[in-house]
Parts: structure tokens; C-alpha cells; sequence
């Protein structure tokens, strides 16, 4: 695009995001400044992205009729996948009727919206290097893998999760059907598949964010940011820091895996590539066709975040990967099952130097559930995270 409109005016430049969370509403925000009409749809009412939208909708997203009906009834120029649970055969056939453009393509989040997709494209389209894995369809199959091709310890997850939901790691026969469990229980639509993943004994895992935008001359030009080291525990992201040290061998590797999986999904706007390294070896995990939630770090640490880019690469715009200062984020849980909470002791958290504090504005709190994340820079990065972690201690989440 070169031409942006005004918002709410019969001229304007029209964006709708499928998915308003916390990376979903920085990215409206980002759009927003950028003089964007923006349309923010999700599952429940008053999401964080919703909250700051021009326009908010909620439908339930993997129905496509209802999904239909909201994009022919809106019309807007881009529609922007923020989540896996989307009724991606219906984007694809609005996209081929050239009813809209869907971002980064609708055949890339087809692909990204359940682990087979990708992990075929990559492992066995690509060839790129991966764990070993089985996707099984029931305890038996899942049973039957381990046993005879995959081991232990090994992974288990739903095809069709995020955030880690449902992922957990087996140590042994006695752990198998929890596992099973779990998996059904935490997917975002329950398909009754896994896959299991055989253990790779990495030395530490990096998103690798990936930029596809418009260059000089019209062509699309592929830009990385610096990497992202993270901890997770049971699949879901608890601190983050930029950059991750890497040997150069590791790191060309890396942004090789990137490119592979980036250049065949095509498009424009960002990618979250998940990638483990042990010395010099790096074996491909997910990839997210979107804003990843390791890099909300981003935030204190890009001149772009990692939302900025990707808004202006959707949009055609140039984009800036420089790294502004190394920096660490860390997760704020709700700690309390409850609507409504309150947070003490956020000017506490921010009397920590060189800190900031996000809270996401979610209307429901659940123990584990991300409510916010505190952020700090320094020049040195382990510095950053000693103080992200203590400014996120600090904010105690209470029911009102």
C-alpha cells in the first residue's frame, strides 16, 4: 500500500485482526499510529485488543459461516490471523475470490494453524532438521510410537494449541496417558490428534523473528532480528532477554532454517521461528506466521518492536530490525481464578531501574494465565533479566 486513508471515513485503509490479545492489541496500537482503521475480533467480549480497537467484534472464529459473514460485512482490505483457531479453508476460499488478502497468505496460516501442517512442510517438504515425531490419533497409536520408534523422554502436544496448552513431557510408561489427557484437554479445537516429539538434548531454544517486507524496487526482502533466548516451562514462555549469544555457525544456521520456512510460506509481516541449538547444530520446532509472544521483549529492546514490524510490513512499509539495547522480559501470571482482579504493587515494580510494566487488560484472571509482563534494558542482558524477574515479583495480582 501507498495510499492510507483516514479511519472511519468512507476512504479509509481497513484492517481486521482474527485474535485480540495482548499481541494482537499491540499490533492494533501499532497499525493505529499508522493511521489504520482497525477491527478487533475474538471468542469473548472485551478483549485486550478489543479494549482499544475502533471496532470490536466476537464470533467464534473456527465457524465459517460466521467467519464468512463478518469479512463480507466488513470488508476490510487486510485480514491479519493473531490465533490458530480460525476457519483457514474458508480464508482461502475468500482469498482466491479475491474477496480479501489474508496475511501473511491463507495458505501459510492453513499450514501454521496445527502442528502436521507445518512440521510435514518442514521436515519433510524442506528437509530441514527436526525431532523425530508421530502424530497419533489415540492413547494406543500415541502408546505404540513411543514403544517403537520415539522413546523416552520424549513430547507430547495437541496438533492445535498455543502457548504451550496441553504440552507435556513423558519420563516414562507411567506418564503416557496423563499426557494423553492433557493433550485433549488443552487444545484450542479438540481434534483427538498429537504429535510426539522424541527429546532433543539441546543447549539452550531461540525465536529467530523474521521479517518479509517490501524493499527498494517492489521485492520482498527477508530481515532477522537479533535472536531471542527464552525459558519455558511446560511449553509456555516465562521470561525472554535479546540478544541470545550464539556461535556464528549456529546463527547462520538459524537464519537459514528461518528463510527456508519463511520463503515457502510467503507473503509479507513477521514470523516467530523456534529453533533448538546445541553447539553448532540447530534443528527446526514451530513457526508462527505472526507476532510471537518471547518477543514481546521487543518492547524495550528493538527501535521496531517486534509488533511495529510487523504492522508495517503487512502494510508494504519499509521496516528497521536494529537492535536498540539488550533487554529481558518476564511474565506476569493472574496467580487467582477470577473476573475483575486488581494489581498491587506496580509502583513498586517500577521503582526497579530501567523497568516497564505491561498489563494486558484481560477481564478474566486464571492462575497460569499471562496478565502482563515487566521489561528491562540494560546494556548488560543478565542485569536486565535479574530486574525484569524482580519488577514482575513485585505486581501481585489480587481478587477485588
Amino acid at each position: 500500500m501507498t495510499t492510507f486513508g483516514t479511519p472511519l471515513s468512507p476512504h479509509a485503509t481497513k484492517v481486521m485482526l482474527l485474535g485480540s490479545g495482548e499481541l494482537g492489541k499491540e499490533v492494533l496500537i501499532a497499525l493505529q499510529r499508522l493511521g489504520v482503521e482497525t477491527i478487533a475480533v475474538d471468542r469473548y467480549a472485551n478483549a485486550p485488543g478489543q479494549q482499544v480497537a475502533h471496532h470490536a467484534r466476537t464470533i467464534t472464529m473456527s465457524d465459517p459461516a460466521q467467519l464468512k459473514a463478518l469479512i463480507e460485512k466488513e470488508r476490510p482490505h487486510l485480514v491479519v490471523p493473531e490465533i490458530e483457531a480460525i476457519a483457514t479453508p474458508m480464508l482461502e476460499e475468500l482469498e482466491a475470490l479475491g474477496v480479501v488478502r489474508v496475511i501473511p497468505t491463507a495458505r501459510a496460516a492453513r499450514l501454521t494453524m496445527d502442528r502436521e501442517g507445518i512440521r510435514r512442510l518442514a521436515a519433510e517438504t524442506l528437509r530441514l532438521p527436526t525431532s523425530p515425531y508421530v502424530f497419533c490419533d489415540s492413547l494406543q497409536e500415541l502408546q505404540a510410537a513411543i514403544d517403537s520408534k520415539i522413546g523416552y523422554p520424549c513430547i507430547v502436544k495437541p496438533v492445535m494449541s498455543s502457548s504451550g496448552k496441553g504440552q507435556s513431557k513423558i519420563a516414562g510408561p507411567a506418564d503416557v496417558k496423563a499426557a494423553w489427557d492433557y493433550a485433549m484437554a488443552g487444545g484450542r479445537v479438540s481434534h483427538g490428534r498429537v504429535i510426539v516429539e522424541g527429546f532433543i538434548d539441546f543447549d539452550y531454544e531461540i525465536t529467530q523473528l523474521t521479517v518479509r517486507a517490501v524493499g527498494e524496487g517492489g521485492h520482498i526482502e527477508t530481515h532477522f532480528c537479533d535472536p531471542i533466548g527464552h525459558i519455558q516451562v511446560s511449553g509456555d514462555y516465562v521470561e525472554s532477554w535479546q540478544p541470545h549469544p550464539m556461535r556464528p555457525a549456529a546463527l547462520q544456521k538459524s537464519r537459514e532454517i528461518a528463510r527456508a520456512v519463511t520463503d515457502n510460506l510467503g507473503g509479507q509481516g513477521l514470523f516467530g521461528v523456534e529453533l533448538f541449538v546445541k553447539g553448532d547444530d540447530v534443528w527446526f520446532s514451530e513457526v508462527s506466521p505472526r507476532p510471537h509472544d518471547t518477543g514481546l521483549v521487543t518492547l524495550c529492546t528493538q527501535w521496531q518492536n517486534e509488533f511495529e514490524l510487523h504492522a508495517r510490513a503487512i502494510l508494504g512499509l519499509p521496516v528497521n530490525t536494529a537492535l536498540k539495547s539488550s533487554g529481558a522480559s518476564a511474565v506476569i501470571y493472574g496467580g487467582v481464578d477470577a473476573q475483575g482482579i486488581v494489581f498491587d504493587g506496580v509502583a513498586e515494580a517500577l521503582q526497579v531501574p530501567n523497568t516497564d510494566i505491561r498489563l494486558f487488560g484481560k477481564p478474566e484472571s486464571f492462575v497460569k494465565r499471562r496478565m502482563g509482563v515487566a521489561l528491562a534494558f540494560d546494556a548488560d542482558v543478565e542485569v536486565a533479566r535479574t530486574r525484569a524477574k524482580l519488577a514482575a515479583a513485585k505486581v501481585r495480582p489480587r481478587v477485588a
